[in-house]
């Protein structure tokens, strides 16, 4: 799996155990969050062991913060506002711009080393 794959699903594991976390009430619903939070980490672990860590960590948690509005809006009823899209845009061109500037074949070769 690609190193920025790793990344995204990741991200997108964090946001249902971020969303487990506030809305989890069984046995079965904890478990499921206790089991994205640990494929959640582990996934970013593997991927900044080749990429930039600062770099993994903010992209993981752009992409994380985004779905979370995106999922509460969609999912639980959360009131949308023009100004929370505007700024989650904002967020994840951050985030892709951080990725375009990472060198993945640099970074894999000073772990490396």
């Amino acid at each position: 799996m690609n190193n920025w794959t790793k990344v995204v699903v990741a991200a997108l594991f964090e946001v249902c155990w971020v969303i487990g976390l506030k809305h989890a009430t069984g046995v079965l619903e904890w478990a499921g969050t206790i089991i994205a939070i640990i494929v959640s980490f582990y996934l970013m672990i593997m991927a900044a062991r080749s990429l930039p860590v600062g770099t993994v960590y903010a992209v993981f948690v752009g992409l994380g913060t985004a779905g979370t509005v995106i999922s509460e809006i969609i999912l639980f009823g959360e009131p949308f506002k023009l100004i929370k899209i505007a700024l989650i845009v904002l967020l994840l061109g951050g985030v892709v711009g951080l990725k375009l500037v990472t060198d993945e074949q640099k970074a894999e070769k000073e772990g490396a080393v």
